[in-house]
């Protein structure tokens, strides 16, 4: 039986492209942030944030695309619902319409199987899950929003979560948009979307500064740091979403003008 004989070569080759193939499947480093809060009444809080992973361009367009949606009205869900209350008066399917009105009377206090659920339940994949489960995910279903609000917080509970913002709280917050930018000299501009308002669970988060409230039932925070990782945030509990058409992008409307929320950030990783 012949040997083959495996010259020096080829174990380097073999080697190279094990570790090439590697590092081909390894999952991207995570991004970890720390910073303190001010101008809020909880001035003083560490923060910590985890991104696991950045935001895709489809992604991108998503979250811009759900914001834009200004003028959609959410009828034709509203009119499937209608008809469906008018099928015992109408005798319609069969039936159904003649049951007549005392199984409707029986029936008035049960809810009805249109309603949407508490929009303020805990979603499942968010890091308040261990809670309980609400129904997040419900409401109009496929019916448009009727909002850029709605619309925004509509999308960011179908996108995969990204990331974790940690407060002082028991329960994160979970986000669900990361954009990352290199600007010039070698810093970077983050932007973040959490699926829920920071300091949904605790009083810490009102603004002692004069700025525009920010009514969101999500939370945008926008970082800029410098090439050695440090920096500051803005947003959060005050500003307003606005679209960036240059870096096409979901961003923080006049960030030069907002209060500095996050002081003495530094990025790990």
């Amino acid at each position: 039986m012949r040997v083959a004989v495996l010259k020096p070569w080829h174990v380097l080759a073999v080697g190279l492209f094990g570790a090439i193939a590697i590092g081909a499947q390894a999952p991207p480093a995570s991004v970890r942030l720390t910073a303190t809060t001010q101008n809020v009444s909880g001035a003083g809080e560490a923060i910590k944030i985890t991104i696991s992973n950045w935001s895709t361009d489809m992604q991108k367009d998503e979250m811009i695309a759900a914001w834009t949606r200004t003028n959609v009205a959410a009828a034709p869900a509203a009119e499937g619902r209608g008809t469906r209350g008018g099928r015992g008066a109408g005798g319609g399917r069969g039936g159904r319409g003649g049951r007549g009105a005392p199984e409707a009377a029986a029936g008035a206090d049960a809810p009805a199987p249109d309603i949407p659920p508490d929009p303020d339940a805990v979603d499942p994949d968010s890091p308040a899950f261990r809670f309980g489960r609400g129904g997040a995910r419900g409401g109009g279903g496929d019916a448009p929003a009727a909002t850029p609000e709605a619309g925004l917080a509509a999308a960011l509970k179908k996108a995969p979560s990204l990331g974790t913002l940690w407060t002082s709280e028991t329960v994160g917050y979970s986000v669900k948009f990361a954009y990352r930018e290199t600007l010039q000299g070698g810093g970077e501009r983050i932007t973040l979307l959490t699926e829920r308002r920071v300091g949904t669970w605790s009083n810490l988060w009102t603004p002692t500064v004069n700025a525009p409230a920010m009514d969101y039932p999500f939370s945008i925070i926008e970082f800029r740091l410098n090439a050695a990782g440090a920096g500051e945030g803005r947003g959060a509990v005050v500003g307003k979403v606005a679209i960036d058409s240059q870096a096409k992008t979901i961003a923080l409307d006049s960030y030069n003008t907002l209060p500095v929320i996050f002081k003495g950030v530094k990025r790990q990783g």
